[in-house]
């Protein structure tokens, strides 16, 4: 029998809210994880992407994740991992200079054989580049064999990497595909092989409501799948539904009935009821203890111009003043991964060049042409831009990355939705802005001795 602790997207130095206690709480679920293995005598973690919530994590992240990659070698399990989208470089992984320690091992095309459980590794692999993929992988000679790779699949409903393709192409029959990105924790069954997402170890985004944990996975004969949860910050979601009349005081008792705490409060308001200032009440639940607040108010309210103005989703008025514009399908894709908080802020001009890439590979013209007013509209006016062909964005790339650069500045806060931060990181998630792609620049160079 070999057992396993399987976790991943533990999102190291994501400083949530812009709160450094938030930064904490993802550094303090990845102990426990590595606590419970210790504790519970499992044979080996398996970590399926995502360690790091940037590929420039801080000295703080490096050295917290060595505290932690150490108790677990000190105490005899082996930490198996591969590469997420969000941390992932173009050359040398910090993977790498974690098993260049012997602190880790990055799996891959090679089998990794822990007791009776042959373990492979698929890193995070964009889009444009799955085709050529050939599932090939060294025979072994294990009792079972498991795959453990990152990224959104099919048959899971938000799929786009086709699991039953890989299952069917490989040169080896895996009894469990052990998945990363996805931030909910599912499972289900192709045949004969189990899938499971093991979800992410804290909340990366408010949308994400369940309580978080890791998997434990037995090979003993079949495969069994068991769910083991983590102690985590506390998230108090508050729905009001305002009647006629009713308004902030309503808001503010119906908060005041939680304990608030050192939590995270999320109010959503609907209702009919009068137009409320969200600071208010975000003031009231931190002067009774809460770590942060968000407060969204799903209502539109007219002013006595009679101009439309919109108390929800502040990203949807982006969108929205976005098509308006008159821009190509192609520039409202490129707007729409550069503002999505799935795309880590140092993947985004990558991510950028990577879906341009897409764009020309399709050979669809019409994708870069701006599109039609709307009506009750001005025409764009024609500068020149609507000439503009996708090769010529390939050829004049490192201007197009450089400007895309500036967005990725931002944090995933600013890029947000409904709680003023974030929709899913994760992916966590993975709604689709997955053309995060590793990226190359000096920095990528540094060296350990470096930061120290």
């Amino acid at each position: 029998m070999t057992r396993v602790i399987h976790t991943g997207d533990t999102h190291l130095g994501y400083q949530q809210y812009h709160v450094p206690e938030r930064r904490e709480d993802f550094v303090a679920a990845f102990r426990q994880v590595a606590a419970d293995a210790v504790d519970g005598d499992v044979d080996a973690v398996v970590h399926a992407g995502d360690l790091f919530h940037d590929r420039r994590p801080t000295l703080t992240d490096v050295l917290d994740t060595l505290d932690v990659l150490r108790r677990l070698d000190d105490a005899g399990v082996p930490f198996l991992a591969v590469v997420g989208n969000h941390e992932a470089k173009r050359d040398a992984q910090w993977l790498d200079l974690f098993a260049s320690m012997g602190l880790a091992t990055r799996l891959d095309d090679e089998p990794t054989v822990v007791g009776d459980v042959a373990f492979y590794g698929l890193d995070y692999v964009p889009r444009s580049q799955r085709e050529a993929l050939e599932y090939d992988f060294a025979p072994h000679e294990a009792d079972h064999a498991a795959l453990v790779t990152h990224g959104q699949f099919k048959p899971f409903d938000y799929g786009t990497w086709d699991a039953e393709e890989i299952l069917a192409e490989a040169t080896v029959d895996f009894d469990a595909l052990l998945l990363g990105d996805e931030h909910a924790a599912e499972t289900k069954q192709v045949e004969d092989t189990w899938l499971t997402y093991c979800g992410s170890t804290e909340r990366a985004s408010a949308d994400e409501r369940d309580d978080r944990g890791y998997n434990v996975v037995t090979f003993e004969g079949d495969v069994a799948i068991a769910r083991r949860g983590l102690d985590t910050r506390e998230f108090v979601y508050v729905e009001v539904d305002l009647a006629e009349g009713e308004g902030v005081d309503r808001v503010r008792e119906r908060v005041g009935q939680h304990d608030l705490e050192d939590a995270v409060v999320i109010v959503h308001v609907d209702g009919a009821g009068d137009p409320i200032t969200p600071a208010a009440v975000e003031e009231f639940a931190l002067d009774r203890g809460a770590l942060v607040a968000r407060v969204t108010d799903h209502r539109e309210f007219a002013d006595e111009s009679g101009t439309e103005v919109s108390f929800a989703d502040p990203d949807d008025a982006v969108r929205q003043r976005v098509r308006e514009l008159g821009l190509s399908e192609a520039a409202r894709d490129l707007d729409e991964t550069i503002r999505a908080s799935k795309v880590a802020d140092a993947n985004v001009a990558d991510a950028v060049e990577d879906r341009v890439r897409e764009l020309v590979d399709d050979g669809d013209a019409d994708a870069f042409a701006p599109a039609p007013a709307e009506e009750g509209e001005a025409d764009v006016p024609d500068d020149g831009a609507a000439t503009t062909t996708g090769d010529d964005l390939i050829d004049g790339g490192d201007d197009a990355v450089e400007a895309a650069d500036g967005g990725a500045e931002s944090t995933a806060d600013d890029r947000g939705g409904p709680d003023g931060a974030e929709q899913s990181v994760t992916g966590d998630g993975d709604a689709e802005s997955t053309g995060d792609s590793p990226a190359e620049d000096p920095e990528d160079q540094s060296t350990m001795e470096e930061y120290l």
